[in-house]
């Protein structure tokens, strides 16, 4: 039978949550009083849309067969992503077979490596990319996750990242991940505040629930440290994206630094198999945490696995929905998964990526099977205001 060949390439724009899940409304959780690398400009401390977090947008992938079938991909990127995907993405897909993956991949990113490698234009990369697993499952009526050497383990167990843990505790997650509030531009008071709050925490979910800090790139060697140690006391499990992503000296520093058991993670704002390289031959970190939608896709979050297989480090990818299940459902090293607790004030289970997906699955107790669906197993949304701002 003959492969069917790629058609068309479109991209699309859409706001308010969906794969920009920090586009939400007022007096979301995800906006309040979070340490930033901004933190240090009392205009910026309290909410991260003042300084623009949510300008993007989400971007929307689309991609067809000469025979009709369709796959997509949501990933962040918004108007600019759209441009590069339209304007110069497109030409490495269209009129090439479906199951050309690898060849498109090494295109698109060797195409681009003039302005990108990592930012905007690897997002734009990643939401291809995962559009055209979607597209190749859809061919095949098969789960990405089959195609990529298939389950390894029969569900998902996850953590939840939100402003609740002990919530995520009732609901039957594994842990809690709390957003650093304050920094060193804070000082001692920001300090003894956060650990009081990580107390408090502790008192209400007991000794044997994970609870971890997310510091979002807001922190220096020092005041990670100081805090990592701290916070040892209260049985922290890790500290999460302490410093910026390129300061690789210091990771490999804090990681030498922090208490004996606790780890440091980061990844999360990492991107290509060169970028988490890096990360391992530097021993910067004891998890990667690479964003599918951000990092190159699908095809290159499994270099960046096998990279990591082969130093004996866990991949636990950043909160992407179905996009990361069905790649952690296959891998030893990726033993549980995290979820995003998005509704406002982290007090229920929603989907991530609400309200741009059907059918996309969410965790029950804090587990949860990858549902047996051609492709990625979702649904675009038909309600929503789609607006494609450039074609080709």
């Amino acid at each position: 039978m003959a492969v069917p060949i790629i058609k068309h390439v479109r991209a699309f724009t859409v706001r308010g949550g969906g794969a920009d899940y920090h586009d939400q409304g007022r007096d979301h959780w995800i906006d309040d009083n979070i340490s930033t690398p901004m933190s240090k400009y009392p205009a910026y401390r309290e909410s991260r849309q003042s300084f623009g977090i949510n300008v993007l947008g989400t971007l929307v992938v689309e991609i067809e067969t000469d025979t009709g079938v369709t796959g997509f991909a949501v990933t962040t990127g918004g108007e600019i992503g759209a441009f590069i995907v339209e304007k110069h993405l497109a030409r490495f897909c269209e009129g090439r077979p479906v199951t050309d993956i690898e060849i498109m991949w090494d295109q698109m990113f060797n195409g681009t490596l003039y302005y990108g490698r990592r930012g905007i234009v690897l997002n734009a990369i990643s939401g291809v990319d995962l559009a055209l697993w979607d597209l190749l499952g859809q061919v095949r009526q098969e789960p990405v996750y089959a195609m990529i050497g298939g389950p390894v383990r029969d569900e998902l167990q996850f953590y939840a990242t939100g402003a609740r843990p002990d919530l995520a505790k009732d609901m039957g997650f594994i842990g809690g991940k709390m957003a650093v509030q304050h920094g060193p531009a804070q000082g001692k008071d920001g300090m003894v505040a956060e650990l009081t709050r990580l107390e408090k925490m502790r008192n209400a979910v007991g000794e044997d629930f994970w609870l971890m800090f997310d510091c979002w790139m807001s922190l220096d060697v020092n005041y990670a440290t100081k805090l990592a140690t701290a916070a040892h006391d209260y049985g922290l499990k890790w500290i999460e994206e302490a410093l910026p992503p390129d300061d690789y000296w210091g990771y490999a520093e804090l990681r030498r630094n922090v208490p004996r058991g606790m780890m440091v993670t980061t990844g999360e704002h990492e991107a290509t198999r060169w970028g988490f390289r890096l990360l391992l031959e530097m021993e910067c970190c004891d998890i990667l945490q690479p964003d599918v939608g951000w990092c190159g896709g699908l095809t290159e979050l499994l270099k960046i696995s096998a990279l990591a297989d082969a130093h004996n480090k866990m991949v636990v990818p950043h909160g992407s929905s179905v996009y990361s299940y069905h790649f952690v459902i296959t891998r030893h090293n990726s033993p549980f998964s995290e979820f995003l607790m998005m509704a406002p004030k982290a007090d229920e289970v929603v989907p991530m990526f609400s309200p741009m997906l059907l059918d996309e699955p969410i965790p029950v107790n804090g587990r949860m099977k990858v549902p047996d669906r051609p492709g990625f197993g979702v649904r675009l949304s038909p309600d929503l205001d789609l607006n494609r701002p450039y074609d080709h």
